[in-house]
């Protein structure tokens, strides 16, 4: 017997993220680490992890845009808080590596969170957070922005997800190569050539405003075709287009039945807003 589905019971009070509702049905959650430029601690991890789980059982929210509350999106990796994470020990090697493992397996939880989660994410970025952003459905950042792959430069390999997720973004092995072995910064108008990015805006603020509009205007939408298209397009991003067609063809078999396209028919016909139940 399948398990219930996970019951909302709304957003607690974080210590490093701010989540509230901005818009009918599009949730903000905000990078809230300004002292330290919202750099990543595992306690950051862990909040962003607990968010999505709940965002994926929120009726409330059909959108969810991210913004930071800091000058830069995140400055990354806080390592002045990983104490002895990267440290070597004499502690057996096999029983170490499984400890690596398992820490890395719970950072990269909260970006695979978001890919999961059935509610397009759209990352107002403002510089740096490759591996948040790169999981997002949609990216916008402002022009003074930059990016960069800085793993190399402690004496490791990125492991949260930019290495698997950005290739399949970009479609640009060497830009891609370049940038994750030399960790050179890299700007917003050659993000937004390589594709990265949708949208260059001149200021945070028009960021901001341009991410929270397309929010409102996707929140519009049948939250059953906006969650049926996310999971169709991520399927086929790792499929090839026979596998993504059947898939498609199985999904419509029981979403197609949905009452939300007659209210989106009827709806147009009479020229009114459309009224879509919860999800």
């Amino acid at each position: 017997m399948a398990p219930e589905t996970q019951k909302f019971d709304g957003y607690p009070n974080y210590e490093t993220l701010k989540v509230e509702y901005k818009h009918e049905f599009v949730l903000n959650v905000q990078l809230n680490r300004v002292q330290k430029l919202n750099a990543f601690t595992d306690k950051t991890f862990t909040e962003l992890g607990d968010v999505f789980r709940r965002v994926a059982n929120d009726g409330s929210t059909r959108v969810v845009v991210v913004t930071s509350n800091a000058k830069v999106f995140t400055a990354g990796l806080d390592l002045n808080a990983q104490g002895g994470g990267f440290s070597l020990t004499n502690e057996d090697p096999a029983r170490r590596a499984l400890q690596i493992i398992r820490g890395a397996a719970r950072w990269q939880e909260p970006f695979n969170l978001i890919e999961d989660c059935g509610k397009p994410v759209i990352g107002a970025c403002i510089g740096a957070g490759l591996d948040f952003i790169s999981a997002c459905d949609v990216r916008f950042c402002s022009k003074d922005a930059f990016f960069s792959i800085k793993e190399v430069d402690i004496g490791i390999a990125a492991d949260v997800g930019t290495l698997q997720r950005l290739p399949k973004i970009l479609g640009n092995d060497s830009l891609v190569r370049e940038l994750a072995l030399s960790a050179r910064n890299f700007t917003a108008q050659e993000a937004d050539k390589a594709g990265l990015v949708s949208k260059v805006l001149d200021t945070k603020e028009e960021c901001w405003n341009a991410a929270f509009s397309l929010g409102q205007l996707i929140a519009a939408k049948s939250p059953v075709a906006v969650l049926s298209t996310k999971f169709n397009l991520n399927y086929s991003r790792d499929h090839t287009v026979g596998d993504g067609l059947r898939f498609a063809g199985v999904w419509n078999s029981a979403f197609i039945q949905t009452a939300d396209t007659k209210e989106a028919i009827g709806s147009f016909l009479q020229k009114r807003k459309p009224k879509f139940e919860k999800l």
